[in-house]
């Protein structure tokens, strides 16, 4: 374990000398993440401003589940660069490299490329978080703060193992499909609000086949300290955040049946 973690070391210290080469262009890209991330949170902003509430829900309770959303997409985004761009490394044949390398294609991919530009996302989705939490007054107890650091590693386990999925199924058509963005940035945009103001339909799409609204939805509920619309035991609280690193245990499984399967493209 301590040389697997001194070897990420050495690849994410490459990766980011890589990137500081060409610094105007990490300061312009890093402004351009901030700038986008912002604009979603001006269109919610926008929303509250004409209609003033949504539903039950106030702008700084929106603000939670955005910031919390936005930080858990951020961390996996970061370092799964890798799992993102996989049908590109099928396609041109560097997966059969991978393979061919003493150590886990898993951590390979992960290692490939740490993204430090995220850093713009990080600061702004971080500064709404921390502007809701201290407007909502919900104060610093050990326990809030432990669901927190719970709810978004949950989240991002549940990305990862989404974008992992992703990947997978590139194994067989090649390229990543269209219909994978509905689950990973549709599913960063549908979590950014409460999921108690979305059709059956939906509520349920996201708790029982894709559980973002489980890893999160629940969680930030608790943290909040209200009753949940939909009804929900105030124990999921503290049982979401688990169904994340299930779903990427899952998707993990589902991995190493492609690689199994996998068959190189003679690029």
């Amino acid at each position: 374990m301590r040389d697997t973690l001194h070897l990420y070391g050495r690849f994410i210290a490459a990766s980011v000398r890589g990137q500081m080469q060409y610094r105007a262009s990490f300061v312009m890209q890093t402004l351009a993440q901030f700038a986008a991330t912002a604009m979603e949170f001006f269109a919610i902003w926008a929303l509250f401003h004409r209609f003033n509430k949504l539903g039950p829900w106030s702008l700084p309770e929106v603000g939670v589940f955005f910031g919390v959303v936005g930080v858990a997409w951020t961390l996996t985004d970061t370092i799964s660069r890798g799992f993102d761009v996989f049908g590109r490394s099928v396609r041109n044949g560097e997966f059969d490299r991978v393979l061919l390398r003493p150590r886990s294609t898993v951590f390979q991919l992960i290692a490939q490329e740490t993204q430090l530009r995220r850093m713009g996302r990080m600061v702004q989705v971080g500064g709404v978080l921390i502007w809701a939490w201290l407007a909502l007054d919900l104060g610093w107890d050990p326990e809030r703060l432990l669901l927190l650091t719970a709810a978004i590693l949950g989240g991002a386990a549940l990305f990862m193992g989404l974008l992992i999925i992703q990947a997978t199924i590139s194994i067989w058509t090649v390229e990543s499909l269209e219909i994978m963005n509905i689950m990973t940035y549709g599913g960063v945009t549908t979590a950014q609000y409460p999921l108690s103001i979305y059709p059956d339909w939906l509520r349920r799409f996201f708790l029982f086949f894709v559980p973002l609204g489980v890893a999160m939805y629940f969680p930030v509920v608790r943290i909040l300290g209200k009753t949940d619309p939909l009804g929900s035991p105030a124990w999921l609280g503290w049982a979401g955040p688990l169904a994340g690193f299930l779903f990427l245990a899952v998707a993990l499984r589902v991995w190493q049946f492609g690689v199994r399967h996998y068959t190189s493209t003679g690029s």
